[in-house]
């Protein structure tokens, strides 16, 4: 995964990320607005300070060059740490899901080496305070996607969350880890190692600087991000007031499917679930089973078999092309021009084609895969 590889591009970008209230709709609107970041930077306050909303966000009280000093220094740690900007506006590398939730961050901070084209992303939440029934279930359920291509995201904290990360790294699967601090740190320390282990099959990400403590405010603001990366969330336990309730909630504001294990009526940690699923928030979930069926994964000897026949039918360009979005499981129309060699005209006409007859789907981006 490339960086961003321009480091004035960065800095301006970083800079805008820190104007005292800017928000993440704001820094988008002024990019679109200038055209770039540092355009920005450029222009008279006077001009800026018109735009709808910017008056009170641009006042006098706004060092742009403190700012900018600021962004240079992270500069620095992004490039010693060999941390990936991640830019709302790169279609190439932002992650897809994030990009169509309203409150997505402009930059995001990424350290590992996942590439965000799983095809299948489920985020496991839950208590601090997890029981053994609850660990137990979290990790069968691990366990049976193990030989399935799902990536296990989470929130690195303790309990349900380091279950979660430690059975997908031990199961063969990807692992994300989303961050309510900067990448100069991992909260609580006694994940450590595991957060080391999950940069070489997964992850660390972020949308904040380093030098940022894992304050209370930004736990849910990470909670939206382990939302908006996945397909689906499931709570395995978690009292009614819970983070786990509040990231539920916010994946169903995204129309992400939300699943819960059930427990026993006695069970304070099993209260917020039972909320979730009689407020018809989240589906009952005890199995990976039940997941798949809802989500209409198949299993990965069922999907090869499956990708079989699909190929049985088709001979010249369309298989060609079917053949590498299979290979891929998505794949970008940059990458089937490339790799087919048929040129942009015909791949563009082929794709087509094969939309038209159901067997692929366009996604965003510039993405296909093929119709479930």
């Amino acid at each position: 995964m490339l960086m961003i590889d321009n480091d004035d591009k960065l800095q301006h970008l970083i800079a805008l990320t820190l104007i005292p209230g800017i928000g993440h709709t704001n820094a988008k609107k002024l990019i679109v607005w200038a055209g770039d970041a540092e355009a920005i930077f450029k222009e008279p306050r006077s001009r800026l300070m018109k735009i709808p909303g910017m008056a009170k966000i641009l006042g006098d009280g706004v060092n742009m060059k403190a700012l900018l000093l600021r962004a240079e220094k992270e500069i620095h740690f992004i490039r010693n740490s060999k941390i990936t900007p991640l830019y709302y506006y790169d279609d190439d590398h932002y992650p897809w899901r994030l990009k169509h939730c309203a409150d997505s961050p402009l930059l995001l901070y990424f350290k590992g080496n996942e590439e965000f084209r799983e095809k299948r992303t489920l985020a496991i939440v839950g208590t601090r305070k997890s029981t053994s029934y609850g660990r137990r279930i979290c990790e069968e359920i691990i366990n049976d996607f193990g030989s399935d291509e799902v990536l296990i995201i989470s929130g690195m904290a303790y309990g349900i969350d380091t279950c979660a990360h430690r059975k997908a790294l031990s199961s063969g699967l990807s692992t994300l880890g989303v961050l309510a601090h900067g990448l100069d740190r991992i909260y609580p320390n006694e994940n450590r190692n595991m957060a080391r282990k999950m940069l070489s099959q997964g992850g660390l990400i972020t949308e904040f600087m380093s030098d940022t403590k894992p304050d209370r405010e930004n736990f849910p603001k990470r909670n939206r991000i382990i939302a908006g990366l996945s397909d689906a969330v499931l709570v395995v336990e978690s009292a009614t007031k819970g983070g786990a309730v509040i990231t539920a909630n916010i994946a169903n504001s995204y129309n992400r499917d939300v699943f819960a294990v059930p427990g026993r009526t006695s069970d304070e940690y099993s209260d917020g679930c039972h909320l979730l699923i009689r407020r018809n928030i989240a589906a009952l979930a005890r199995t990976a089973d039940d997941i798949r069926y809802s989500m209409g994964w198949e299993r990965r000897a069922e999907k090869k078999k499956s990708n079989e026949e699909i190929l049985k039918r088709y001979a010249g360009e369309e298989k060609a092309i079917l053949s590498i979005i299979l290979k891929k499981e998505q794949a970008s129309v940059d990458e089937i021009v490339l790799i087919s060699g048929l040129g942009a005209s015909r791949s563009a006409s082929v794709l087509l084609k094969l939309e038209f007859e159901g067997v692929i789907s366009g996604m965003p981006g510039k993405m296909y895969e093929i119709r479930k």
